[in-house]
């Protein structure tokens, strides 16, 4: 029989508190940005209803063309910040 051995070392994180802290707002920008890209299909009506004689210009919306892509951007460039934060680093 093989004895299994067992490791009491400290269990650690591979970030420090202040990196999730970045990544969970990067993350909360990413999301925004994409769910202000969602809307309305350009075939439905303010009604709800389907239709393929309407077209809504909505999709072309400074929201959906400028905003939400900026938003995601800016998401990404705080996660990579995250990424490359050093936590032990202190500021004096």
């Amino acid at each position: 029989m093989s004895k299994i051995k067992i490791d009491n070392s400290r269990f650690s994180l591979l970030f420090g508190k202040k990196n999730y802290m970045f990544m969970g707002i990067g993350l909360a920008f990413i999301l925004v940005g994409f769910l202000l890209m969602m809307g309305q299909d350009a075939n439905t009506r303010p009604d709800g209803t389907f239709d393929t004689n309407y077209w809504n210009d909505g999709i072309f919306s400074w929201r959906r063309i400028r905003l939400a892509p900026f938003l995601i951007l800016v998401g990404f460039a705080i996660e990579v910040y995250a990424i490359m934060l050093n936590p032990e680093k202190s500021t004096k």
